[in-house]
């Protein structure tokens, strides 16, 4: 308690909290994700850090993005892909306090945090740019090697069956998704669309 009380007159210490956060990361996340490994987590980061800037998120809340960002597949520790994001935010709740994170930003981070599960359910700008970062690859010139990467994982776990089922869920996934954000709206959607359409033809050619 004296340890938490100490951090909230230092104020937050977003520097400290990323190392240790990445540090548990190194060490705790699962060999066998080879989506939502650390790779991951620092795309999502990096995106996330570019579209508040291009959203004009500054200052503290930037850091809480970020730090959201940072934590948002955290809960993959436990080795589980179902309730992940509740775990993400247990462990937020449970070590953002020792880094001088107030109860108000760490509600903030887990409404990220939550925001980001499927179906994406963001409901303020800082919520839509940690949805957008997270799936910012579906409009990318990496698309398919990023899914493969995801298409490998759901099979390790036993998550999806063949390349047909899982083209035809990736159709779905497409379909069904939007960007958030004013940024990813211009720039990744079209470019989404373009790999939706190749899916669709694709899958077309299974009814033959």
């Amino acid at each position: 308690m004296l340890q938490f009380w100490a951090s909230q007159m230092t104020g937050m210490n977003y520097r400290a909290a990323k190392m240790h956060i990445l540090r548990r990361l190194r060490e705790e996340l699962p060999v066998g994700l080879s989506y939502h490994g650390l790779h991951h987590t620092m795309d999502v980061f990096r995106v996330a850090c570019s579209l508040c800037e291009a959203e004009g998120v500054k200052g503290r809340l930037a850091k809480l993005v970020k730090t959201a960002a940072l934590l948002h597949d955290a809960g993959f520790v436990t080795n589980q892909h179902s309730g992940h994001e509740v775990q993400g935010c247990a462990i937020a709740r449970a070590e953002l306090p020792a880094f001088g994170y107030m109860e108000s930003d760490i509600e903030q981070v887990c409404g990220m945090i939550m925001a980001t599960k499927i179906p994406q359910s963001p409901v303020n700008l800082l919520e839509e740019i940690i949805c957008d970062a997270d799936l910012d690859y579906l409009g990318r010139t990496d698309f398919h090697r990023i899914a493969d990467t995801l298409f490998e994982e759901l099979q390790a776990y036993q998550l999806v069956g063949d390349e047909y089922s899982w083209n035809r869920l990736q159709v779905s996934f497409l379909t069904a998704h939007r960007y958030h954000t004013n940024t990813n709206r211009l720039i990744r959607e079209p470019v989404k669309q373009v790999y939706l359409k190749e899916l669709r033809e694709l899958v077309a050619t299974y009814e033959v």
